[in-house]
């Protein structure tokens, strides 16, 4: 809020380096699956295990060697060489271990069917390297160009987002078998049957859009593709209830609760799938349909941006009794000629510190975001100001999904103690 919007990322280098260490723990926790179910990927869940620690001390390493600018690194610092050196430790003896070790941890058992779960999952985790030596490689390039023709050539966002945006898509098609398919073996009349209604409540996720207006072909693809993963999860978590509803004759909530205690990990992980599809609305939003404007207005013209218009009425400026000095605007927003809200975008100057820090104007709803910025003003009339909107659609369903996500990262390393009471006395039985 304080610094104006940014965006939700920004692709930078330290950024980058915080996110890498997430890819391959992701891939990790997938690889980890297969090896708990089937037996397999034992040597490369070791490898991505290995991976994810060193790329936390790389991550480190980026950010406190001042090796790379960005806004968050520190300055240059002797400790980067300590780090590297440490680095390169880890990975010979992690080699050194690996290999003496190798033919235990490898596996007899094989991938059956390309549709079986543990093929999809195998993929996912492809994806997820394939984002990762992306990321990777962009935080290198600079360093590897600088050394090469001694000067440095940053990778900017565009190379990313080529990157990225088909493999989250392609992740996001995983997300809608995936849940459905089966280990070992694969049914396709099964995988079928499962698969036409949320297909069918999916296909909204083309009408609404489409019946909006929209034209932007890969953004209704996306919406589709959010719709069917939701469906899909709603659709086979009720499946599952029902069945169990009708096995036990319990009322609609026991079942839901025995059920999800039953499968606390699978339906956790579901939880964590809707809040990433949800935060993938919101990056959709942000990334097809997002509008900005600036300009210089005097008190009682406004700024268009449609469908709103901002109209300035005045500004205020004031000291507080903690030594600020505050210059405040108010900003009307108006639809179709009607006030609907008003904002107060201001800046904030410290006396002591003497800085200042802008606080942006912001009407936030599940639809949309409006970001007003007050830019520049003139002190002596206050009759004229500068100001920067942003019109950010769905951006609310960005943190939204974030939230859920966390509940189902909670949800899945929560203790269960029903079904530890259940297999106790199974045991003792």
């Amino acid at each position: 809020d304080v610094l104006g919007w940014g965006g939700y990322w920004a692709w930078d280098p330290v950024e980058i380096s915080a996110l890498m260490p997430w890819l391959s723990g992701t891939a990790y926790l997938h690889a980890a699956l297969i090896k708990e179910k089937r037996g397999m990927f034992k040597e490369w869940t070791m490898v991505l295990s290995i991976l994810t620690y060193i790329l936390v001390i790389f991550g480190t390493f980026i950010t406190r060697s001042g090796l790379l600018s960005s806004v968050h690194s520190f300055a240059q610092s002797k400790i980067g060489p300590i780090f590297l050196a440490f680095i390169s430790f880890t990975i010979i003896v992690s080699v050194w271990l690996l290999s003496s070790r190798w033919e235990i941890l490898k596996s007899k058992q094989v991938v059956r069917s390309y549709f079986s779960k543990e093929a999809l999952i195998i993929i996912s985790v492809v994806l997820f390297l394939g984002l990762l030596v992306t990321s990777f490689w962009g935080v290198l390039f600079p360093i590897i160009s600088e050394m090469i023709i001694g000067q440095k050539v940053t990778v900017g966002p565009p190379f990313y987002e080529r990157v990225a945006a088909p493999i989250l898509g392609a992740l996001l098609t995983i997300m809608v078998v995936c849940p459905l398919a089966v280990w070992s073996v694969v049914s396709f009349k099964n995988l079928g049957r499962l698969l036409w209604k949320p297909f069918i409540f999916s296909l909204a996720g083309i009408a609404l859009p489409l019946y909006g207006g929209l034209t932007k072909w890969p953004a209704v693809i996306a919406f589709w593709l959010i719709g069917f993963v939701l469906s899909v999860n709603v659709f086979e978590f009720v499946r599952r209830t029902r069945v169990r509803r009708k096995a036990e004759s319990e009322s609609f909530w026991t079942s839901i609760t025995r059920v999800f205690q039953r499968n606390q990990r699978s339906y956790s992980a579901m939880i964590i799938h809707i809040g990433v599809v949800l935060m993938a609305l919101g990056i959709i939003g942000i990334e097809f349909f997002q509008t900005e404007t600036q300009g210089t207005i005097a008190a009682g013209q406004e700024l268009n941006l449609a469908p709103y218009t901002m109209e300035y009425e005045h500004l205020d400026v004031f000291d507080t009794p903690d030594a600020r000095n505050v210059a405040r605007a108010v900003v009307l927003v108006k639809k179709d000629g009607e006030v609907i809200d008003e904002l107060y975008p201001r800046r904030d100057f410290y006396y002591e510190s003497g800085q200042p820090v802008t606080i942006p104007g912001l009407r936030s709803t599940l639809l949309e975001d409006i970001y007003v910025i007050l830019v520049d003003w003139k002190e002596v009339t206050t009759e004229g100001a500068t100001f920067k909107v942003y019109h950010n659609p769905l951006v609310k369903w960005l943190w939204i999904g974030a939230w859920v996500f966390i509940v189902g990262v909670v949800s899945a390393t929560w203790p269960n103690k029903g079904l530890n009471t259940a297999k106790d006395s199974k045991g003792k039985s």
